[in-house]
């Protein structure tokens, strides 16, 4: 939604430069290829960078949200462990037999498969 307001916006400036532009003006055209590139500019922006982004937040939030207790994960800081209890804004990580850590929710970087820890170790 963000993005669609960024691109109306530029738009808007688009058409107030073509009303102030004077019809038999040389430079309404160069004016309108300043418009046409910077909306290029925009449209390559939305597509290469905050479409992505956007995508890849949305699938870690469904991530975390789906994690539950005896789900094997790997953090940002590369702890592989077991999930032991899950409370609103932490998981308690088992990381070796009797190592419990708390991990903030949003530190779990990935889920592997379960068993992963046992053919590891």
């Amino acid at each position: 939604m963000k993005q669609l307001g960024y691109l109306l916006i530029g738009l808007l400036w688009v058409s107030q430069v073509f009303a102030e532009t004077p019809a038999g003006d040389a430079t309404g055209s160069s004016a309108m290829a300043q418009g046409l590139l910077l909306l290029a500019f925009a449209v390559i922006f939305y597509f290469l960078i905050l479409r992505p982004q956007s995508k890849r937040a949305k699938e870690h939030q469904q991530l975390v949200g789906s994690l539950q207790k005896g789900d094997e994960v790997i953090t940002t800081g590369g702890l592989l462990g077991k999930i032991t209890r899950v409370t609103e804004h932490f998981f308690v990580l088992m990381i070796s037999e009797g190592v419990e850590v708390p991990v903030q929710r949003q530190a779990v970087a990935t889920s592997v498969p379960k068993g992963t820890i046992k053919s590891l170790t």
